[in-house]
């Protein structure tokens, strides 16, 4: 009979008994032996052992896991451990021992299979690589079951930390040949676990409503469709809990505090219910406030009533944490660096008052020991120096500091929110600044397609390097096309010219443009203008926020209009282009000197949010060339954080264009119209010509009720002004990742001014003497100017045969409209998109004051991509 230990049966059961046969002896008078005990039955020896099913692991390793050794002694504890041992190992699949009943142990194993392949199959939610990276079995290992648990564990969680709590991992192993598996990782990821129920327990000052809107986390509701805000997160919990306490210590409740917060998650694991318990307490005002300064510089009196904290207002924490940034700050401008203030608080619970008494400590005035700038890898150290305000050896001055930061970011070469971090010198009036960088890439070749509602296709593609050669430089190219304009340019530009502080730059550009008439509703082309020419300019620092720029600008014009359509006999045909046409067609140079005055106090140059921007310019057109006026502009904008990323932004614009000897032409006014006021359409505010038909059938001529060949021609004036008024809503963080930036806005503004235009009425005399009002004809011509016949075929020739080939230009009336400085209003709503396809900008205005001829336009979108 054999006995056998498996993976399933711990239990030993040992058979077999010592015996043999008694032999007499002779009889002797000695002392008989003392008789031997009987052995054990349950212990035996091991006489062989050995190992059967090895394939990759070597038999001396398996026994090595057992502890056992031939000639030992085993009993069943010692096997069943044998057995435990091997199970430890996570090694085999199988295992059992032989032979126990005589001692020829044999240890039977199958191994665990080695891993061909790792599989996740179910995954929309999370990329199959997130997921990956969290699994630590890996094809050519060992496949073990403890693994595969610990696997499935960390995917659960990674899913947990996506807010998907009902997500499940079903792990299944595929055999294959030479005992080998693939893994198999089953994911039902489920829905988002969202948060279905906030409870309030213990409030009686504040409402629900109120206390759920101070918090981070939101009830799933339909009009949150797009908010990470409704997934439950256990660290936004905590966050709530904080976000609580400081809404009440804001209200004057110093004793508030929440007593249990608790999240259960619903039975089908698709929601979450949170529940908090409060306590209110007292609300308590501000008892003194006292500023006790050891800085012999401050007079703590006088700081103590430039404070907000007044006595008998409600308590406020936030203010009290303001007050110590205001005398911190206040130090700091003062050239101490490192100064502590530290608010002392006097509760009063009989009287519900704070007293607060806030402790400058001693510190010496402070100096600039060294400026360390780390991690500019491609930017000069020199780049980022000459933005900094403060040098070695300087005094210490915190504004000066924020001021550098904001210079710093300004450059576009750094990732934002760059910092100046403030270290302790080699004496305790020393001071290190710090300036850690992360850089960006700041060389771009951006191609872009769109489509816009006016210039249809638009196309362009522009080479930027805005730090060329880590010396801060700016190096650009660039080409772009539509329907009306076509452009070439190239520029450069050094801001620090041989290391002064002067910028110098210049530009070389040529730009093709159609100027459109409307008529109906469809645009068409009237004149094209092409301006080649260059720019050069320089600018110095006046102050800190103040600059001037000097430039100087050469261009040759070149305005046409098409002769087959505009021209008689070669000229150009007031009667079918109009007189305000035929005069801006022309070869012209341009020769202009001008300045600006640019003040800027933004903290940040690309999207500003606090300070403003001023500047005044003008522009003189006379030094040499054909073209002889003085323009002069002003630009104003303030931008102000409202808070709750709330941001308003005001600007104003104006300017004025004087002709020198001359008419101001055509191609050197000033247009209005979108994008500068949404809610009208390009060029569509200001002085325009209207052309009107005449039924000429009547008697007198009647204005024709077709208004489809009706013509609208934008004149411009030579003045203008605009303002704006524009909030940026804040929305969720749902929406933020989508890229979506919401605004309200009004626009007012117009342009006028000028000379009006000598304008045609065809029947004016016809009607006035009561006779049949005539269409005028214009007879073609040939590229030559000769005119043109109809031969007996009807071909076209030059050969007199009496029959002029010739069309009607119909009757018509001339009207100037929109040459008033009264103000046009819009208001609307737009979003900036970062879609997939690219940037997206949607507006729908509508304008509520207008003036005749004026053109509005309800919605106007532009979209285009980077690729």
């Amino acid at each position: 009979m054999m006995f056998e230990f498996g993976a399933s049966t711990m239990a030993l059961a040992l058979a077999g008994t010592i015996g043999g046969t008694a032999v007499a002896a002779p009889v002797q008078h000695a002392k008989p032996p003392a008789p031997t005990p009987p052995a054990d039955p349950a212990v035996r020896t091991i006489r062989t052992l050995r190992v059967e099913g090895a394939q990759r692991i070597e038999p001396e390793t398996v026994l090595s896991y057992t502890k056992l050794h031939a000639g030992i002694p085993y009993t069943a504890e010692t096997l069943d451990q044998a057995l435990k041992d091997l199970q430890a190992s996570d090694l085999f699949a199988d295992y059992s021992i032989a032979g126990v009943e005589d001692g020829n142990i044999v240890v039977r194993i199958r191994e665990n299979p080695i891993i061909n392949r790792i599989v996740v199959e179910g995954n929309k939610a999370l990329k199959s690589d997130k997921i990956t990276k969290e699994i630590r079995l890996a094809p050519r290992q060992i496949f073990t079951r403890s693994a595969v648990r610990q696997d499935v564990a960390r995917i659960v969680e990674l899913y947990r930390r996506q807010g998907r709590f009902a997500a499940m991992v079903d792990p299944k192993m595929v055999s294959l040949d030479q005992n080998r598996v693939d893994i198999v990782f089953e994911i039902s990821e489920g829905p988002k676990s969202k948060v279905r129920q906030i409870n309030i327990l213990g409030n009686s000052v504040f409402s629900d409503a109120q206390i759920r809107g101070q918090m981070a986390t939101k009830q799933a509701r339909l009009s949150r469709m797009l908010s990470s805000a409704t997934s439950y997160d256990q660290d936004r919990l905590s966050y709530d809990q904080q976000k609580l306490r400081q809404f009440y210590l804001t209200q004057g409740y110093a004793d508030f505090r929440v007593t249990s917060a608790v999240a259960e998650l619903t039975p089908d694991k698709k929601d979450f219910i949170i529940t908090y318990v409060v306590e209110e307490g007292k609300r308590y005002t501000f008892g003194a406030v006292t500023v006790d300064s050891q800085i012999r510089d401050f007079d703590s009196s006088k700081l103590a009533a430039t404070l907000p904290l007044k006595k008998g207002a409600w308590y406020n924490a936030k203010q009290v944490e303001d007050a110590v940034d205001s005398l911190s700050q206040t130090a700091g401008l003062f050239g101490y660096a490192f100064t502590e203030v530290n608010p002392e608080f006097q509760k009063d619970a009989d009287t519900l008052t704070m007293g607060i008494n806030l402790n400058i400590a001693e510190a010496k005035r402070t100096y600039v020991e060294r400026v360390e700038i780390n991690g500019n890898t491609q930017t000069k150290d020199k780049v980022v120096r000459r933005e900094i305000r403060l040098a070695e050896g300087d005094a210490f001055n915190s504004f000066q500091v924020k001021r550098s930061e904001d210079r710093i970011n300004s450059l576009g070469y750094f990732q934002d929110k760059t910092e100046i971090k403030q270290k302790p010198g080699s004496a305790p009036d020393r001071v290190i600044l710090e300036t850690n960088l992360e850089e960006k890439s700041s060389g771009e070749l951006q191609l872009s397609a769109g489509y816009s509602s006016l210039e249809n296709f638009i196309a362009s593609a522009t080479i930027t390097q805005r730090n060329f050669r880590g010396m801060g430089q700016e190096l650009r190219a660039g080409v772009s096309y539509s329907s009306y304009s076509k452009s070439v340019n190239l520029g450069f530009t050094e801001p620090y010219l041989f290391d002064t502080n002067i910028a110098l730059g210049g530009d070389i550009f040529r730009r093709d443009y159609s100027s459109y008439s409307t008529t109906g509703d469809t645009d068409s082309t009237t004149y094209e203008q092409i301006s080649t020419g260059f720019q050069i300019r320089a600018a110095v620092p006046l102050t800190e926020y103040w600059s001037a720029t000097a430039r100087y600008g050469l261009s040759y014009d070149q305005v046409t209009l098409d002769a087959d359509t505009y021209y008689t006999n070669g000229v150009c045909d007031p009667a079918v282009a109009g007189e305000y046409l035929c005069d801006a067609v022309g070869n012209r140079w341009t020769s202009s000197i001008g300045y600006s005055l640019v003040f800027d106090s933004t903290n940040s140059r690309t999207r500003p949010s606090k300070g403003s921007k001023f500047s005044v310019s003008q522009d003189f057109a006379g030094l040499g060339g054909d073209t002889r006026y003085l323009r002069s502009t002003a630009n104003y904008s303030k931008y102000v954080d409202l808070g709750s990323r709330f941001i308003l932004t005001a600007h104003a614009e104006g300017g004025y264009i004087r002709g020198l000897g001359q008419q101001v032409r055509l191609t050197d006014r000033f247009y209005l119209g979108d994008p500068q006021m949404r809610g009208f359409d390009i060029r569509g505010v200001g002085p325009r010509v209207t052309r009107t038909y005449y039924d000429t059938s009547t008697v007198p001529a009647t204005i024709s009720t077709d208004s489809s060949s009706n013509t609208q021609t934008a004149l411009g004036g030579t003045a203008y002004y605009q303002a704006r008024l524009e909030v940026e809503l804040p929305l969720g963080s749902g929406a933020r990742e989508l890229g979506l930036r919401p605004s309200v806005y009004m626009d007012v503004g117009a342009v006028f001014g000028g000379r009006t235009p000598t304008l045609t009425d065809s029947c004016a005399a016809a009607n006035a003497t009561s006779i049949a009002c005539v269409a005028a004809t214009r007879q073609y011509t040939d590229s030559a100017g000769n005119l043109l016949y109809l031969d007996s075929a009807g071909a076209s020739t030059t050969t007199n045969t009496g029959t002029p080939y010739s069309y009607s230009l119909g009757a018509y009336r001339e009207t100037y409209t929109g040459n008033s400085a009264s103000p046009r209003l819009s208001v609307g709503i737009g979003v900036n998109w970062a879609s997939p396809f690219g940037p997206l900008r949607i507006d729908l205005a509508k304008a509520l004051l207008k003036a005749d001829g004026d053109d509005s336009k309800l919605i106007t979108f532009n979209i285009g991509g980077q690729f």
